[in-house]
Parts: C-alpha cells; sequence; structure tokens
C-alpha cells in the first residue's frame, strides 16, 4: 500500500495522471482520499486537464456518480487522450486504448492489468464529440476498451469500420464487443454442449407489465446496463412486479429465468473466469447463502474456510474447473471472437456451467491483501504476463 501512496504522490508532483486502478486499490485498502481529492481540485482549478480525469475517478469511488461524470466532461473538453507510463520503467509494449466517455464501468479497466509491466498505456476518449485526432501517439497495438452498453452501441458500430484495416494489430473488435449484449449473447452461446445461459429478454417498462402473465416466474430483473447489483431483484411471482417496477425509475430492464444454482451445502458459488487469447485463467470465487453473489459482499476476509475453498479453485484451476469446463469455455471463445472476455459463472448439480455474464469490463485486480490471500499474488501473475503476452505476440 505504501507503493501506491508513494506512485499517487509522485504522480502529483509531476502533474502527470494517477489512473484508476492506483485510486481504486487506495480506496479499496481503506485509504482517506481527501487529501488527494483537495490536490487534484487545485490542480483541476488551474486547467489541469490529468487532475480532472483523476478528481473524476476518485469523485466516483465516493458515490458521486454525477460529480464525476461533470468532471470527466471537463477532463474530455480540455484533452481526449490520457498517458500512464510503463509500470517497470522503459515501455517494452506501447498499447492504444479507445475509451467511451462514461462511468467506471463503462470501459475495460486495463490498468489493472498492467501492474509491475513493461506496458505503457496510452487512453485515448472516443465519442460523438470526440473525433479521432489527425495524429495518435505511437502504438505497437490497439486494445477496443470501450464496453458493450446501451450508450456504447453507436460508438462501437461507428469504430468497426476505423479500425478495419488499422495500420496496428486490433485487439477485441468493436462488432464482437456490440455482441456480448446479454440479450444478444444468451442466442449466440445457445445449444452450447456443457453450457447453460438463461434466455433473456430486452423489455420497456410498459412492455414488461404488458407482458408479465407470459414471463416464468421466478425470474431476475434488472434494470438496462446496471451493474454490481444495482436494482437486480429476485421476483417470485407476478404479484412482486408492480413493487418492483415503482420502486426504480428505470426504462428498460433485462430479465431472466432464476436458475437456482446452490450447492449440496446450500450455499452459492460464484467464479469469475478470464479468457485471454481463449485460454481461461482463474480470476476469483464467492460463497454466500444468498443468491446474488458478489465478491464484496460474501465475507471472504472474514472466512478462512471460504479462503481456503478460492484457493483450491485457483490452484488447480487447470486441473480443476477449467478442465471440467474447458470445452463450453472453449466455445464462448470461439463464438464471441473476443481476445479478451470477462465470464462471470456457477457450477451446476449436474455438472454444466451457468453462465451470468460476459463482459470486457469487468475489473481483473490484484487489490486483496496477500496476508489474508496468499494464494492471489501468484495466480494473478499467470494472468497479467498472459494479457502481456497476447500483446506480445501481435507486435509485428
Amino acid at each position: 500500500m505504501a507503493a501506491l501512496q508513494a506512485a499517487a504522490a509522485r504522480a502529483e508532483l509531476q502533474g502527470a495522471l494517477i489512473g484508476q486502478a492506483t485510486l481504486m486499490s487506495l480506496a479499496f485498502a481503506g485509504v482517506d482520499l481527501a487529501p488527494i481529492g483537495r490536490q487534484l481540485r487545485a490542480r483541476a482549478e488551474s486547467g489541469d486537464a490529468n487532475a480532472w480525469m483523476d478528481l473524476s475517478c476518485l469523485l466516483q469511488l465516493v458515490g458521486q456518480v454525477a460529480l464525476g461524470l461533470a468532471a470527466q466532461g471537463q477532463a474530455l473538453s480540455l484533452n481526449s487522450l490520457y498517458h500512464l507510463p510503463a509500470p517497470a520503467g522503459e515501455a517494452g509494449i506501447k498499447m492504444l486504448a479507445l475509451m467511451a466517455p462514461g462511468d467506471l464501468m463503462t470501459n475495460a479497466p486495463l490498468d489493472f492489468l498492467l501492474e509491475d509491466s513493461d506496458i505503457a498505456l496510452d487512453m485515448l476518449y472516443v465519442g460523438a464529440d470526440l473525433p479521432l485526432p489527425p495524429s495518435l501517439p505511437d502504438h505497437d497495438v490497439m486494445f477496443v476498451a470501450a464496453g458493450e452498453s446501451a450508450d456504447t452501441h453507436e460508438l462501437l458500430a461507428a469504430l468497426a469500420p476505423v479500425v478495419a484495416d488499422w495500420p496496428r494489430p486490433v485487439l477485441n473488435r468493436p462488432q464482437m464487443i456490440a455482441a456480448s449484449a446479454r440479450d444478444r449473447v444468451c442466442r449466440t452461446l445457445a445449444a452450447v454442449p456443457g453450457l447453460l445461459l438463461p434466455a433473456t429478454l430486452r423489455l420497456g417498462r410498459a412492455a414488461l407489465a404488458a407482458n408479465a402473465a407470459d414471463l416464468a416466474f421466478p425470474l431476475i430483473a434488472r434494470p438496462l446496463d446496471s451493474h454490481a447489483g444495482k436494482g437486480l431483484a429476485k421476483l417470485e411471482a407476478m404479484a412482486d412486479l408492480g413493487d418492483y417496477l415503482a420502486a426504480t425509475a428505470a426504462e428498460e430492464f433485462f430479465v431472466s429465468p432464476f436458475v437456482d444454482y446452490r450447492g449440496a451445502d446450500g450455499r452459492f458459488r460464484k467464479y469469475r473466469v478470464v479468457l485471454i487469447d481463449a485460454r481461461p485463467y482463474a480470476v476469483h470465487m464467492a460463497i454466500s447463502a444468498h443468491w446474488m453473489v458478489h465478491y464484496l459482499n460474501a465475507d471472504m476476509n472474514g472466512d478462512a474456510a471460504k479462503r481456503a475453498e478460492e484457493a483450491d479453485f485457483m490452484e488447480n484451476f487447470d486441473s480443476g474447473f477449467g478442465r471440467r469446463h474447458a470445452q463450453p469455455l472453449a466455445a464462448i471463445a470461439e463464438r464471441l471472437g473476443l481476445d479478451y472476455l470477462v465470464v462471470d459463472c456457477a457450477e451446476m448439480g449436474d455438472g454444466r456451467l451457468l453462465v451470468f455474464e460476459v463482459d470486457t469490463g469487468a475489473v481483473v485486480h490484484l487489490m486483496d491483501p496477500p496476508e489474508l490471500f496468499p494464494y492471489k499474488p501468484p495466480q494473478m501473475r499467470k494472468v497479467f504476463a498472459a494479457f502481456r503476452q497476447m500483446l506480445a505476440v501481435r507486435v509485428p
């Protein structure tokens, strides 16, 4: 943690970008971000685009999303290009990422994957009001970091012809990202042996209410493009729908059948796997008595037995979980055609892989304290090394 604080301090002194990974890691560790926030505000008032961008991230981390997005707008009015140097010093690989304006869930958080690496990252924000500049930084490889959402569909469609003949290798083609939408991916992956991905419908508020009698309950409902469980609910019966709609202002929703995936012990296990160049790697697992499992609400910190099970998942992934589900994971990689993809999933009692979501923007990180999670650094370094290798093999 001291190293992260020192890195943030150096960036402050140099007027450089601190970056999402460093700021989020500090917040995750419980560090008071107020002093950094005061320094960023002082710099931002002088027209420092890096400070505005970091301030945007910091404000969102403390729950002030609207103010954070306003700060991002200020940053982008000054500059659309942001640079993070290679953490290890001299850059061995230069990566240009195409980013979309938006909150912290909008883009793949690539800087988490670059820990201690020789990869320099340039982040270029593009959009309707942010055209590609006439000149771009020198780069070895491009990565389309904008994730799939209703807000990015037009951007992804516009980027597809732009990057089609790009003079450098392009990772995660925009049209492939667009195809990972919840209501599309369930059709793309239909009938894959060993895989269960419940059909997902996208319905407006009025259509959801009007067609409730035709839906199979219990079901899962969530506002369009919501993440981290925000607005996510299990509706046991049609009578629950009115209360759910009254409690949210959203106008569009994804709905899908609820699948009971609890294990023999009555607990739910949710796994995160990242596919890098079609090869799967363990990221984490969480165990909970509640069906809506998120790592942060599963009390992994406070339960040594849960951590021991996660350690086994990671350490024996290639011969265990990864081997059991090799064929459906390979089919996901092949059918979606993405170079980098995160899969949130579970194991059914009959051996099938239940997929909740595929996403390019999920966080893959090494923020957990090593004294509690000593098995994570070796595994995550494997992930980071695989990400670098994916870039390296594409560099001419």
